[in-house]
């Protein structure tokens, strides 16, 4: 009965840890690192600093990222050929933003047009098991609008 009695008083502690923390076993979110601060996916909708949103219209859009087939013509390379994350690449601080793909798209939060087509605001080349191209467009558009939340706002 005392046994009963401690798992019955663990499971809502539990449950409070990992509805605070967004996950029981953490593991590693697509992250990219600017200067002191980090823009990673969002683990969870409600932990994002920024949603973004992908729409198939061009004109709907108010951001457009091109997937570059090379390097060279990429404004950002995200390439990596390793099983897992680089440990401590993207470490959690207080200057980590966090950025989470929805379906929808909220007033004022960027609409992303992700196209192998120009123009576009940003070029992106992507070669990771870690980033998917829109985990990459994502968290480029995140990472600008934590650097310039002016232009954030004048999209």
């Amino acid at each position: 009965m005392l046994r009963f009695k401690i798992l019955a008083s663990t499971v809502p502690l539990l449950m409070a840890a990992f509805f605070a923390r967004g996950e029981l076993l953490p593991g590693p979110h697509p992250c990219i690192a600017i200067a002191n601060a980090s823009v990673e996916i969002a683990g969870l909708p409600w932990q994002a600093d920024l949603h973004v949103a992908f729409t198939d219209d061009p004109k709907a859009a108010t951001v457009r990222v091109q997937i570059s087939e090379s390097a060279d013509t990429a404004d950002f390379a995200l390439v990596d050929d390793v099983d897992s994350a680089e440990a401590g690449a993207c470490e959690a601080n207080s200057a980590t933003h966090a950025v989470s793909i929805s379906d929808t798209a909220a007033s004022g939060m960027p609409v992303i047009y992700l196209s192998h087509e120009g123009p576009a605001d940003y070029r992106i080349f992507v070669r990771s098991k870690t980033f998917s191209q829109r985990d990459a467009a994502a968290l480029v558009v995140g990472a600008d609008f934590t650097r310039h939340p002016l232009k954030a706002a004048s999209l």
